[in-house]
């Protein structure tokens, strides 16, 4: 089955959005946030500890920004420019 060219990209971005849903609770983050940084060593009730948790978070509202963002070019207009080069002698 061959999909034509204006339905391909809608169809990359709503298998994005559906592999981008996760059902976890805050609290199941929170959980596997602290397992992540527990993995690189960080011990639990420590300044670092908190300071990893804090970049995992901002990390992930970095990535959500920046998905919204390349969102937002589908719904802008696409302006195709042809120019024309006429060689006057």
């Amino acid at each position: 089955m061959r999909l034509s060219r204006p339905l391909l990209p809608l169809l990359i971005c709503v298998a994005a959005g559906l592999a981008g849903c996760q059902t976890m609770t805050p609290e199941e983050r929170r959980a596997a946030d602290e397992r992540t940084c527990a993995g690189y060593g960080f011990r639990p009730a420590t300044d670092a500890m908190a300071r990893c948790l804090l970049d995992l978070d901002l990390d992930r509202r970095a990535d959500m920004r920046a998905f919204q963002t390349r969102s937002m070019m589908f719904d802008q207009p696409v302006i195709l420019e042809r120019r024309v080069i006429v060689d006057r002698r």
